[in-house]
C-alpha cells in the first residue's frame, strides 16, 4: 500500500500521484491530506513548490466525486431524506446557526462558539391547543429555550417574532431583557409551555412553575410556532414527548408529539426542496478555489486535470473563471455543469452578482495565497461570498474552508481565520521566514551622488514618468534628480549584474507594471526582448496583470521552455508560480513587505541548487507611483504626493532593506557597483544553478570529521552492553569474536 492510499486516498488518485512520480507525499501533504479528508478546516503554510495544490485538490477531488457518486446511486437522496424527514419531532438541521451542532437522534444540540447561535423544530403548531416539551442543560454555558415563528432570528428573544427565557434568570422579546424567574445551569430542566388558546407562554424550572412570561400577539398566532434554543458554548438535551418527561404535566398542556395532524406544521427549512429536486443545480459547484493571479488559477486548474484522469466514473467537471476571457463561453460551461470552479476574484464576483454561478452547494471553499488575495483588497469580497455559502450542505455536512498561505503569520490572515473558519487545523511547515542555505543573496547599493554615469549624453532608459512634472537638471542634488537618476542607475546596474555573471537564466523583479514594461524596452533596445533568441544575453519576456492572457501564458511558456533568458514580471503575477532550475534573481526594487522579499529569493536555490539574489537598493528616497484612485493606476498621470492629493509617494528602500535583516536576524552581503560577488565557498568555487554538493561552513569532507567520534561510540556502546549482560548474569556471545 502507499503513502497516499494509507491517508485514505482512492486508487484512481494513487494511480494519478505514481504516474507523476510522487513516490512519498511531501510533509504539507503528510499533514494536510487526512486533516481534509476527514472534514476539518484546514490553514497551511509552506514554501512554493512544496506541495500544497496537491495537498488541497487531491481531498477536494475525492470527496467531490463520492458525493457525484453517491446523488447517482440515491444515497445522498437517503441521507438528505433522513435528515429532512419531520415524521418525528427533533431540531431541525437546515434551520440552525453555522455553529450548532445536532446529533443523529435531532435532540441534542452544542455550539461550543463564544457567540450565540440558535437552531429551531422541524414541526410547528398552530391553530389551537396547549403545548409542552422539556429541555434540560447538559453542560455549562449560557442558553436560551422558547419558541418562535420560523421568520424570527435564530439568536432567540432580538426580535418580536421569538420569546426566549435565558440562564442568567432573564426572558427576552425584541431585545429586551427583563427579570424573570431565575437562573439556571447544567442539570436543570426547563419546561416550556405554549398555550394558543389563550395566546400565553410560561416556563418551569425543574417542575416548579416560575409564572407568566409572554401574551402572544395575534398576528403570531396565525403562524406555526416552533421549538427554539439559543447557545453559546453550551449544550442542551430536548424532550418533546416520545419519551417520559421528568416532570409531571397538568393543566391540560400536552407533549408537542401528541399535537393533532390538523395543528401541526412542517418547517419551511424542512430540506425537502433538496431532497426531491432530483439533479443539483448545473451552475452551482461544490467547490470552489480563489487564486490571487491567472497564472496560478491556471497552474491549480492543471493540476485538477493530472490528478483526475484515471477517474472514469462520476468524475469532478472543473472550470477555469477568470478575466480576459469570453464570459460568455465560461457562463455556457456553467449550464451545462460544474463540480470544481477555479477561479480569481474579479470575474466569479461578476458572475455570482449576476446570478450565473450559485453558491448553494458549495462544500469547499478555498482560498491559494490568501495573504496575497487579501493584500490586493479582496477580503470583503471573500467574506461576502462566505455569507452566501450554505454552512451546512444538502446532506448535513459543515462546510469546509481551506486557506493556503505563505504568511499564516500576518495579522490579516489571523484575522479572517477567526472571523470565517470553524476551528481550523494549523499546519505550519514554513515557520518564521529564513534564507535556504543554498541561496546566496547580496544587496548592491545604488548611489546617484557617488556614481554620476547616468549622466551621460544619449540615454536611452525610460523611467516610470513620476519626475514629468519636476524641474531636473544634471549636476544637481536636488531629491527629484537623484530619485530619476536612481531609476536610470538601477537598469544599469541590472544590465552589469547579467554581463558580470554570464546569466543565462534569471526572474527579475520590479515594483510596478510600467517598471516591468520600461525594463523589457530597455532590453529590447539592445537587441533583446521577446523576440530574440535564447542565445541573445538580454533575451526576456515580461509577466503582470496588463498583459493579455494569452500574451501571459506565452510568455510564462517561453520562459519554462528556455526560449528566453529572463522573466521580468510584479510580485502579484509570480505569487505561487512554480518555475523550477532559476540559478538567479535579482530585485529591481525592494519590496515594500518584508515577507515578500523571501519569496522573492527562494525561488532559486531549490531542489538543492545553488541560486545567487541580488537587490539593487538606493541610498537616496525614490519618487514612486502608489495609486489609491479608483482607476487603480489606469489613464492616471497624477504625480503629486499622496498627501497632497497624488498617487506618489516617495520609498525609503535603506529603511526596507533595515526592516528585512531585522526580520531574518541577518546582515545582507554588499557587492560593489561592479557587481562582482565574492563567494563565500571554502574553495571560492560556486557555479550557481548547479547542486551544491557539499554543504556547510568550512567543509573538510563531514563524513572523515566524524569518523573517531563514531568509532568511540560504537566502543562505549559495546561496553554497556556487555556490563549490563554482565550484570544480569547472561552469558555474553554478542560481541565474541
Amino acid at each position: 500500500m502507499t503513502a497516499f492510499a494509507e491517508f485514505g486516498c482512492i486508487e484512481s488518485l494513487v494511480q494519478a500521484v505514481e504516474d507523476m512520480d510522487w513516490l512519498l507525499p511531501t510533509d504539507v501533504q503528510a499533514e494536510a491530506v487526512p486533516l481534509i479528508l476527514g472534514g476539518g478546516d484546514v490553514l497551511m503554510a509552506a514554501e512554493t513548490g512544496s506541495g500544497k495544490t496537491g495537498a488541497f485538490c487531491l481531498p477536494v477531488i475525492q470527496i467531490v466525486h463520492e458525493t457525484l457518486r453517491d446523488g447517482t446511486s440515491g444515497k445522498l437522496e437517503g441521507k438528505i431524506r433522513a435528515k429532512a424527514d419531520t415524521s418525528k419531532w427533533q431540531m431541525n438541521v437546515f434551520d440552525r446557526g453555522e455553529a450548532m451542532a445536532i446529533d443523529a437522534t435531532g435532540l441534542l444540540c452544542q455550539s461550543r462558539e463564544a457567540s450565540w447561535h440558535g437552531t429551531r423544530s422541524n414541526r410547528g403548531v398552530i391553530n389551537r391547543g396547549k403545548y409542552y416539551y422539556e429541555a434540560t442543560v447538559t453542560d455549562e454555558g449560557l442558553c436560551r429555550v422558547g419558541w418562535s415563528t420560523s421568520d424570527a432570528n435564530l439568536d432567540l428573544g432580538t426580535d418580536k417574532n421569538g420569546f426566549g427565557f435565558g440562564g442568567t434568570g432573564k426572558k427576552s422579546l425584541g431585545r429586551q431583557f427583563d427579570t424573570y424567574g431565575e437562573p439556571f445551569g447544567k442539570d436543570d430542566v426547563i419546561g416550556c409551555y405554549l398555550d394558543l388558546d389563550n395566546g400565553t407562554i410560561e416556563f418551569s424550572k425543574n417542575g416548579v412553575y416560575l409564572g407568566h412570561a409572554f401574551d402572544i400577539a395575534q398576528h403570531l398566532l396565525k403562524k406555526p410556532i416552533f421549538a427554539a434554543v439559543v447557545l453559546k458554548n453550551a449544550e442542551m438535551k430536548f424532550n418533546f414527548g416520545a419519551t417520559q418527561f421528568k416532570y409531571k404535566l397538568e393543566g391540560g398542556y400536552k407533549a408537542l408529539c401528541k399535537a393533532t395532524d390538523d395543528c401541526v406544521m412542517k418547517s419551511p427549512c424542512s430540506g425537502a426542496q433538496q431532497a426531491t429536486a432530483g439533479k443539483p443545480q448545473p451552475n452551482a459547484p461544490k467547490a470552489i478555489i480563489l487564486e490571487p493571479s491567472r497564472e496560478l488559477a491556471e497552474q491549480t486548474l492543471n493540476q485538477i486535470q493530472l490528478f483526475k484522469k484515471h477517474l472514469k466514473e462520476h468524475c469532478p467537471r472543473e472550470l477555469l473563471i477568470m478575466g480576459g476571457m469570453p464570459a460568455k463561453e465560461q457562463i455556457e460551461a456553467l449550464q451545462e455543469g460544474v463540480d470544481i470552479v477555479v477561479a480569481t476574484p474579479g470575474r466569479i464576483d461578476d458572475l455570482i452578482s449576476t446570478g450565473k454561478l450559485s453558491l448553494n452547494q458549495v462544500q469547499f471553499f478555498i482560498l491559494d495565497e490568501a495573504d496575497g488575495l487579501l493584500s490586493a483588497g479582496y477580503g470583503q469580497q471573500i467574506a461576502r461570498m462566505h455569507n452566501q455559502i450554505p454552512k451546512v450542505t444538502m446532506d448535513g455536512k459543515r462546510l469546509q474552508m481551506i486557506v493556503c498561505s505563505a504568511t499564516l503569520h500576518s495579522f490579516e490572515v489571523k484575522k479572517l481565520a477567526e472571523k470565517l473558519m470553524h476551528f481550523p487545523t494549523w499546519v505550519d511547515l514554513k515557520g518564521q521566514d529564513s534564507v535556504p542555505e543554498t541561496v546566496h543573496h547580496v544587496v548592491v547599493k545604488v548611489d546617484a551622488i557617488s556614481d554620476t554615469s547616468w549622466q551621460r549624453k544619449g540615454n536611452k532608459v525610460q523611467t516610470d514618468g513620476v519626475h514629468s512634472n519636476d524641474k531636473m537638471q544634471y549636476g544637481s542634488q536636488s531629491r527629484e534628480t537623484l530619485s530619476e537618476a536612481v531609476k536610470i542607475l538601477k537598469i544599469d546596474y541590472l544590465l552589469r549584474a547579467i554581463n558580470e555573471h554570464e546569466m543565462d537564466r534569471g526572474i527579475i523583479f520590479c515594483r510596478t507594471k510600467i517598471d516591468c514594461d520600461n525594463a523589457e524596452k530597455y532590453m529590447k533596445h539592445l537587441g533583446g526582448g521577446p523576440y530574440a533568441t535564447a542565445n541573445h544575453q538580454y533575451s526576456c519576456v515580461c509577466l503582470h496583470s496588463d498583459r493579455k492572457p494569452p500574451e501571459r501564458r506565452d510568455n510564462l511558456q517561453k520562459f519554462k521552455d528556455g526560449k528566453v533568458r529572463f522573466l521580468i514580471c510584479t510580485d502579484v503575477a509570480a505569487r505561487g508560480i512554480d518555475v523550477r532550475g532559476v540559478p538567479y534573481v535579482m530585485n529591481v526594487t525592494l519590496p515594500d513587505e518584508k515577507e515578500n522579499y523571501v519569496h522573492r529569493i527562494g525561488r532559486v536555490g531549490r531542489a538543492e541548487r545553488m541560486g545567487l539574489a541580488i537587490s539593487f537598493v538606493s541610498t537616496v528616497p525614490e519618487k514612486v507611483w502608489y495609486h489609491s484612485c479608483p482607476s487603480r493606476g489606469r489613464g492616471c498621470y497624477n504625480t503629486n504626493l499622496k498627501e497632497h492629493g497624488g498617487c506618489c509617494i516617495w520609498y525609503q528602500e535603506m529603511q526596507y532593506l533595515a526592516d528585512i535583516e531585522e526580520h531574518l536576524g541577518v546582515v545582507i552581503d554588499q557587492a560593489e557597483p561592479d557587481i562582482k560577488v565574492a563567494a563565500n565557498e571554502f574553495d571560492g568555487k560556486v557555479v550557481y544553478g548547479q547542486k551544491k554538493i557539499n554543504t556547510g561552513s568550512n567543509y573538510k569532507g563531514h563524513v572523515a570529521i566524524l569518523a573517531p567520534s563514531v568509532k568511540e561510540l560504537a566502543q562505549l556502546e559495546q561496553q554497556a552492553q556487555t556490563s549490563f549482560l554482565g550484570f544480569s548474569g547472561v552469558q555474553n556471545t554478542l560481541f565474541a569474536a
